[in-house]
């Protein structure tokens, strides 16, 4: 977009520099990710990438990207859990997982255990399915298991949970809990964080910025591509309301009107656990 409106949240930027005053601004320039904000490969439901659940260094942010539209999964219908899904399209060997591996290995890897103790980004019932991947394997041997990794995260108690299944047998072969780890974010996960920035306070000047770019209210999330990064707190670097970022999940949004400029909101941590938006300092 090369023309930017009036602009109530800083400085227009163009080059490769990003300037920030007062809230946040509108961006002329690509923000971390690409121009187009493409789909994340770890998303929840497409299987291709890998949610590794690696760690930031304190006060950053371990970056990634969501694809546009970012919907949201139905909630659990309450005291149902659906039998075992029957076998559909397999792959062989080291084949990437097909869309029908992919979605068996997530349904049986949610018991009735895991299901009535964990809670989604929306608060309700289950966990937050994250991503499935491949699993690795120390044989290369023709014939050997092929087998599946399913992650979620039960914002319930902040816990990562990831579960191999083997898509032979259908049986869930372990499963590892982790606090404390954050991997990249889901697109149910980005949505939910645009949407409470979008209702607190703090994201006035995001939609005043977007309806100035568009001529329309910003009402949803899908009106946005959303990019982003995890946040971890440093002390003393933000307000004592994000201090529990890194052991709760908190993101930094990096929206992008569709087909028109970035805005940039890095002022702004959305944490999802507490469900609540605190706003950084950055000079």
């Amino acid at each position: 977009m090369r023309t930017i409106v009036h602009r109530h949240l800083g400085k227009v930027v163009a080059g490769a520099a990003i300037a920030v005053a007062g809230t946040a601004a509108m961006v002329a320039v690509t923000l971390p990710g690409t121009a187009g904000a493409g789909e994340n490969g770890g998303a929840a439901g497409t299987g291709s990438g890998t949610a590794a659940a690696g760690q930031a260094a304190p006060g950053q942010e371990n970056g990634q990207e969501a694809g546009q539209g970012a919907g949201q999964a139905p909630a659990v219908a309450p005291g149902v859990v659906e039998e075992a899904p029957e076998q559909g399209e397999k792959g062989t060997g080291r084949d990437p997982l097909t869309d029908d591996e992919i979605e068996r290995v997530a349904k049986l890897a949610v018991n009735r255990q895991l299901l009535d103790a964990s809670e989604d980004v929306e608060g309700d019932r289950g966990p937050q399915r994250l991503a499935v991947d491949l699993a690795e394997t120390e044989s290369d041997t023709p014939g050997a298991p092929r087998r599946a990794e399913v992650s979620f995260y039960d914002y319930r108690d902040d816990t990562l949970v990831t579960k191999t299944v083997n898509l032979d047998t259908g049986k869930v072969e372990k499963t590892v809990s982790q606090r404390g780890v954050q991997p990249p974010l889901s697109r149910d996960e980005y949505a939910q964080a645009a949407r409470l920035l979008m209702a607190d306070p703090l994201g006035a000047d995001l939609k005043a910025d977007y309806k100035d770019a568009t001529g329309k209210e910003l009402t949803s999330p899908e009106q946005l591509q959303l990019n982003g990064a995890v946040y971890r707190a440093a002390p003393g670097a933000q307000p004592a309301l994000l201090d529990k970022c890194g052991e709760h999940r908190c993101v930094r949004l990096f929206p992008k009107v569709v087909n028109g400029p970035w805005i940039d909101a890095r002022a702004f941590v959305i944490d999802l656990s507490a469900r609540k938006v605190g706003k950084l300092d950055l000079g």
